[in-house]
């Protein structure tokens, strides 16, 4: 497409009618003549007429804006701004009985489906600018506001990629920051900003006080800006919501604590897209503005044509604007000093003067290099970078100019900074001692731009006509949605990334689920406990504690979870992770004894009397399960704790030698069980001989429960053995004892339970159809395929075609029968000798549990050898829903996002992240969703279809600065769980909206049990028949809560301080998150679900221990001022009564204390 250059600038034709004049405050005519009587009226009622105004003017303010409150911020001053009235855009959805409800939706003026839907993806050649157009401008675009503008000097410091966090730190980050400190002392005018709280807590621990004293003068006197402030800057797109939150509260309280400092604005200059929960979570963590960088080169061009690179972020579902945050935008390729300054980086390259002679970075490779300024040379060089700047800022809106001067770890010595520096202060003085330039340029922080930002926006109306903006920051357009998948040139999608290195990512989901669990059980031993024994086990515990929440959040940096690392990065990255899962483990295995009452004495000394049943040898192998052998006439005990808010029914496994086993509860009742053989990837010997043993327990919300297992108990039946069905072409496995076996014959074979029949097809050993009880059968053709690529890499997904099967007739197909599960192994027959999956497709037996409805499949991935090379593993479901190619992914575990497959980009670029849910639908509300735990990618590229990618095997670099391909492959099961669901009532067609569905109750309730499983433990010991413990439980809460009311997380923020801060400081801290969930299918969620979070929760009622105090704060836990977190004042009067009232989709924290039990 052709571009007009004078079409979207400043003062031209077609932009005057949106953007106000260059001349806001023209002056209206006198009039020539006075008229004597009118004159003499006033002069001689000069007083009354200014009574009357003060007054009408008075009344008249009250009468539209109401009585003002006394401004109350209990962090930092802000400036409270009136809100504009909301506009609100509701959808009545009928619940299929009569009633109705009503989803509020976000009125916004750009949603990324709109830009999606209206970009042609031509990738046009723009010159200089490659990838936008040649900029110009008139010259008077300033005569009335002058250009400001903010050079912000940064140093982008990942925490790991080439080199591990410890590597870059020695080398390279400590430099920096005792560079930073150095060099600002020199002039109070030279700025900084820092993001990363990895890198300065580890400087924090080896600087000596004078440095640090200098730091803390420097941050105080706004020299330096902490600009995020989270452990690391995290991955948008794999990260889950838990994580971020942990992430960021991990930094921002670190630097509160230390510094005294709390970060208003976000800086995320590098993940590969960027999600709206990261939005929501910083506004809900007081941020009032955000800076993104990396989002697909063709949306840059878009928004920049419109004058819309800032806007005002909107969730899709917020129709009241509590979640508004601004939003900056950089419009370039990079964030280098080459592709910051305008829109020539053959220009802006000459200004990044640390690639100047001398110095170790790459000279310049557009030809014309840096040169010192002089005073000779100045004039010439400063109109140079000025031209530059003025075509910048013709892209936004405003007078006010951002422009980063940084890159990968730079300002490594004082030398360089100087460089910087001084050259470019030469560079200011000239242009603002040239008042006809009508520029003004300093070093700036973000907090100098988006505050001058604002101040001129406050000044001068930037609205356009018919825009419907925000009451936040007015003049600028409001937007929702996402900005995945990432491209940064041609065809070049960074769709790889949401599944490199998939062992790791799952990794990462359980040190999550187990951090969570441990955060728990540290806050119920002190607020139950309250011993000094059980103190002393969670305090010297919480080195541990903080180490763990630190791994976990140093993984959440966008090249860990997103598997763009370095070999060793990874294996550094995968041993802290390893670490901490088994300290948090034992931790858990020694917290059960007095939350049971099994033990107080000793804790934090004597060892564990539990093991985990599930425990991993190495940083890099799978989880194994303990095998317990049980000799005659003795029992071992088994513990569950339940991590979730609703009372726990289902069916757990532990693995045992001899099948000889009777499972009892803690009361010595006789309990249901079932034995299986234990199965292995294997082409020939696929039984170890050992025993899967199956019950069905149940578990108090948030509690513990015990059961033993007993060999040789007299009064209860045994173990049932399962039956078992093989199909084998070739010689099969013997039978295993004490199992019956049959041959298959049939080409086709079927397992139910209650509420599903699965039939699957013998010869491939694949599932075929899902067929819910009492109705139709749904077509769910399940297809295993690969990938061929030569171009692919750990960031980039270049395929050479579509995936094709490798599935073949003539694998081996196990069945197992029994009164708990059944379940359908294959291991198939492949063009290689060993099979790179093997699969097994598994339903449970409960009349009303979660689990009971869920198609549980488990995939076991070796793609190992370089007979994978350059492959890519898929699994494809193919069903017969009308679903037009449109599907919904998460973002985060958190909100869903509606994805359509585009003819006009490439397959690549349909692929989507999918770090817990996946699902389509048809015009009938047949819905099949696929639930998974752990982040992996997504596409729909066919009517009906459903593909993830499992795994990728690659050996060439793809050219984004990683110098590797990505050959570190790791055994691993992947383990999803499907369900179809129809609903029960009609619903409008949304399929043209960008709103997206929702997930049913049921689903949210099926990712909960996925994603936060029940944390087994067993006896190390044996005991006598003789010796019967009482009965042992644990149930802290009150009663369950509302089954859409979801514990993010129960904790103590400073275990290590707990005796030190008094009761009244509110020690604990709960954040709690609403789910929003799709009325329409609302029978099987609501099936044990007869409390709903309609109603306010009490916190002072919900444990079975006395709360004494409950305020809300923010999700960083430093804000109490509901204004800061994007709330009314009413939400902090609630919560300190203790109510919890939470609209749907809504994450709030709040701090409690309890009343000591002795």
């Amino acid at each position: 497409m052709a571009f007009s250059i004078g079409s979207t600038r400043r003062g031209g034709s077609w932009s005057q009618s949106i953007l106000p004049s260059t001349n806001p405050k023209s002056k209206v005519p006198r009039k020539q003549r006075r008229r004597t009587v009118l004159k003499d009226f006033i002069f001689s009622n000069f007083f009354t007429i200014g009574i009357v105004f003060s007054l009408s003017l008075f009344i008249l303010i009250i009468f539209k804006f109401g009585v003002p409150k006394p401004i109350t911020s209990h962090f930092r001053t802000r400036s409270n701004r009136y809100r504009k009235p909301v506009n609100r855009k509701s959808v009545f959805l009928s619940d299929g009985k009569g009633g109705n409800y009503t989803l509020l939706a976000a009125s916004v003026d750009i949603t990324t489906k709109g830009l999606y839907d209206k970009i042609e993806f031509l990738d046009v050649d723009g010159g200089a600018w490659k990838q936008g157009w040649s900029v110009s401008y008139r010259g008077n675009e300033w005569d009335s506001e002058k250009l400001k503008v903010f050079v912000v000097p940064h140093s982008h410091n990942d925490p790991g990629w080439k080199l591990t966090v410890e590597e870059y730190y020695d080398r390279q980050s400590r430099h920096i920051l005792d560079t930073i400190v150095e060099t600002l002392q020199k002039d109070p005018r030279r700025k900084f900003i820092w993001e990363e709280m990895s890198y300065l807590e580890r400087w924090w621990r080896d600087a000596p006080d004078e440095m640090k004293e200098s730091f803390i003068s420097l941050v105080k006197n706004g020299q330096l800006e902490i600009v995020g402030g989270g452990w690391v800057m995290n991955d948008e797109a794999n990260s889950h919501y838990f994580a971020i939150i942990e992430q960021m509260a991990e930094g921002n309280m670190w630097l509160n604590d230390t510094i005294g400092f709390v970060p208003k604005n976000s800086w995320a200059i590098d993940p590969f897209g960027y999600s709206p929960t990261m939005a929501y979570l910083l506004r809900r963590m007081g941020f009032d503005n955000m800076l993104i960088q990396r989002t697909h080169y063709e949306l840059k061009k878009e928004l920049a044509w419109n004058n819309n690179l800032e806007y005002i972020w909107r969730q899709s579902w917020d129709a009241e604007e509590t979640t508004d945050i601004f939003v900056h935008m950089m419009p370039f390729y990079s964030y280098d000093i080459p592709h910051t300054c305008g829109p020539d980086p053959a220009i802006c390259c000459q200004f990044d003067f640390a690639r100047m002679q001398g110095f170790a970075y790459d000279s310049c490779p557009w030809g014309e290099q840096p040169v010192e300024i002089t005073q000779e040379n100045v004039q010439e060089r400063a109109l140079k970078l000025l031209d530059q700047y003025k075509k910048k800022s013709t892209l936004y809106r405003t007078n006010t100019l951002l422009v980063p001067l940084g890159d990968d770890f730079r300002y490594i010595n004082v030398e360089e900074a100087d460089a910087q520096f001084i050259n470019y202060q030469m560079l200011f003085d000239y242009i603002n001692s040239n008042p006809s330039l009508n520029a003004e340029a300093k070093f700036g922080t973000l907090e100098d731009y988006f505050q001058t930002l604002r101040q001129e926006a406050e000044r001068i109306n930037y609205t356009a006509p018919g825009e419907i903006g925000s009451g936040l920051v007015e003049g600028f357009p409001s937007l929702s949605g996402d900005f995945f998948t990432y491209a940064d040139r041609q065809q070049d999608y960074w769709s790889g990334y949401y599944v490199s290195r998939p062992f790791f990512k799952a990794v990462d989901r359980v040190l999550e689920q187990t951090l969570r669990a441990t955060e728990m059980m540290v806050a119920l031993v002190l607020g139950f406990c309250r011993r000094s024994q059980c103190e002393k086990l969670s305090m010297g515990f919480s080195y541990k504690l903080t180490a763990a929440r630190r791994n976990l959040a140093l993984f959440q940096h966008h090249d860990g979870v997103t598997g763009t690392a370095k070999d060793h990065v990874v294996m550094d990255y995968g041993t802290r992770m390893h670490t901490s899962l088994q300290d948090l483990q034992i931790f858990m295995s020694k917290a059960i004894e007095p939350l049971l009452g099994i033990r107080f004495e000793k804790l934090d000394q004597s060892p564990s009397q539990f093991d985990p049943v599930l425990v991993r040898s190495k940083y890099d192998a799978q989880p194994t399960h303990k095998v317990n052998s049980i000799r005659e006439g003795t029992y071992q005990t088994a513990v569950f704790f339940n991590p979730l808010e609703q009372v726990r029914e289902e069916v757990v496994m532990v693995v045992v030698e001899s099948p000889d086993i009777t499972v009892v509860g803690s009361d010595w009742s006789c309990v249901q069980s079932q034995i299986s053989p234990e199965l292995q990837h294997h082409n020939s010997s696929i039984f170890t001989g050992r025993h899967r043993l199956y019950w069905e327990v149940s578990v108090p919300a948030m509690g513990l429960e015990t059961y033993y297992l007993v060999n040789g108990f007299v009064g209860c039946d045994k173990a049932r053995p399962a039956n078992l069905k093989v199909f084998s072409k070739s010689s099969p496995a013997k039978c295993p004892t004490p199992y019956t076996c049959i041959e298959i014959e049939a080409d086709v074979a079927e397992i139910d339970n209650q509420h599903h029949r699965l039939t699957f097809d013998v010869r491939y050993g694949l599932l075929q159809k899902i067929s819910l009880k009492n109705s139709s059968p749904n077509i769910v053709n399940e297809e295993i395929g690969m990938y061929s690529t030569f171009s692919s890499g750990a960031y980039l997904f270049k395929p050479n075609g579509d995936a094709q099967p490798i599935i073949e007739q003539g694998g081996q197909l196990l069945i197992s029968e029994g009164p708990l599960m059944q379940e359908v192994y294959s291991y198939p027959k492949t063009g290689w000798a060993e099979a790179p999956i093997s699969h097994s497709t598994r339903l449970y037996n409960g009349e009303s549990t979660v689990q009971g409805y869920v198609v549980e499949k488990e995939y076991h991935v070796e793609l190992l050898g370089d007979n994978f090379d350059d492959r890519e593993l898929i699994v494809r479901y193919k069903t017969d829903i009308d679903s037009k190619k449109i599907f919904y992914s998460d973002l985060n575990g958190f909100q869903m996002s509606r994805r359509e497959t585009y003819d006009k980009i490439p397959l690549q670029g349909n692929y989507y992240p999918m770090p817990s849910l996946a699902f389509i639908q048809g015009s009938n509300g047949q819905r099949f969703s696929v639930h998974s735990r752990q982040s992996l990618g997504v596409a729909s590229l066919k009517e009906g279809w459903l593909e993830i990618m499992l795994d990728r095997r690659l050996v060439s670099d793809d050219g984004r600065g990683l110098g590797q391909g990505v050959m570190d492959n790791r055994v691993m099961n992947v383990v999803f769980h499907l369900t179809v669901e129809a609903n029960i009532s009609t619903i409008p067609n949304l399929a043209s909206s960008s709103l997206p569905y929702n997930p049913s109750l049921f689903s949210h309730r099926a990712g909960s049990h996925l994603n936060y499983p029940l944390h087994a433990f067993i006896s190390k010991k044996a005991h006598e028949l003789s010796v019967k413990p009482p009965p042992r439980s644990f149930s802290p809460l009150a009663a369950p809560l509302p089954c859409d009311l979801h514990i993010v997380n129960f904790k103590v923020p400073k275990p290590s301080k707990f005796l030190q801060q008094p009761p009244e400081g509110s020690r604990f801290a709960l954040i709690l998150h609403r789910r929003h969930w799709d009325y329409s299918y609302c029978r099987k969620g609501r099936s044990q679900c007869t409390n709903l979070a309609d109603n306010p929760v009490n916190l002072f009622t919900t444990f079975n221990i006395t709360v004494t105090k409950a305020k809300a704060t923010s999700l960083n836990l430093l804000h109490e001022d509901p204004e800061v977190m994007g709330f009314t004042d009413q939400f902090g009067d609630i919560a300190q009564e203790g109510h919890v009232a939470m609209s749907p989709m809504e994450i709030q924290a709040y701090k409690l204390e309890f009343r000591p039990l002795r």
